[in-house]
């Protein structure tokens, strides 16, 4: 038996803010340093050791797993992958969810957020807010570095890297802290959904997701915190 579990960072100051954020490298709110702390506390209870720790190249993802670290007292070393970024919303980067469903209507957003290939127009690469202009990812290749991305190009990176240095830890109990998009494809991918059911999948802000594996097959799962669990679509 293994476990493999997935938390979204803890609010950000652009959630409060409703802000599309994608790749811009944004901290925790208070709040969601409270999150991060109660899914550490969760964890805990678990009473599961960790063998390998994984995060986004992003602040917000690397500072919730500190959080959490901190709660579990086991400071291993962190795998930081850019593969487990956010999705990049592309031109819709920075703006305000609400002034946008005004601009362009409920039905036309909400197809930019959920959709399963619709990409954002590219956002233009001297704005501030684009990957290249960012000190956080100098590391990364510019020729990987997206423009803009549907769900379908994030779940290709993701799903990519995952079966390559994941996977194959069969035995090994493992924690990721990355994004909504990120976890949402992690999700496509392991519990099989079709892509119109990953568009109606939400994943909250500081829950950790518990996944357990038995012979390879996922054997249960559930949110720690029920308060704040949302619907699975599985089990």
């Amino acid at each position: 038996m293994s476990y493999l579990i997935l938390v979204r960072h803890g609010q950000s100051v652009w959630n409060l803010e409703k802000k599309f954020t994608g790749w811009v490298d944004v901290d925790l709110t208070e709040n969601g340093k409270l999150e991060a702390k109660k899914a550490g506390q969760l964890i805990k209870k678990e009473q599961i050791k960790i063998d390998f720790y994984y995060s986004s190249f992003q602040i917000r993802a690397k500072n919730t797993l500190k959080i959490i670290q901190g709660e579990l007292k086991d400071f291993k070393e962190v795998n930081n992958a850019w593969e487990l970024n956010e999705r990049h919303y592309g031109a819709l980067t920075g703006l305000n969810k609400d002034e946008m469903k005004k601009r362009l209507g409920e039905e036309k957003v909400h197809q930019f957020r959920r959709s399963w290939d619709l990409r954002p127009e590219p956002l233009d690469k001297k704005n501030p807010y684009h990957p290249l202009n960012i000190e956080t990812y100098k590391k990364i290749p510019s020729k990987k570095i997206p423009d803009t991305e549907s769900l379908k190009d994030t779940y290709e990176r993701v799903i990519k890297f995952y079966s390559k240095e994941i996977k194959n830890k069969k035995s090994e109990n493992i924690l990721i802290s990355a994004h909504g998009n990120s976890i949402r494809a992690l999700c496509k991918h392991l519990f099989n959904l079709n892509d119109n059911e990953i568009s109606k999948l939400e994943i909250p802000t500081g829950n950790p997701l518990l996944i357990e594996f038995e012979n390879s097959k996922i054997s249960n799962c559930k949110y720690l915190d029920q308060e704040r669990a949302k619907d699975l679509l599985v089990f």
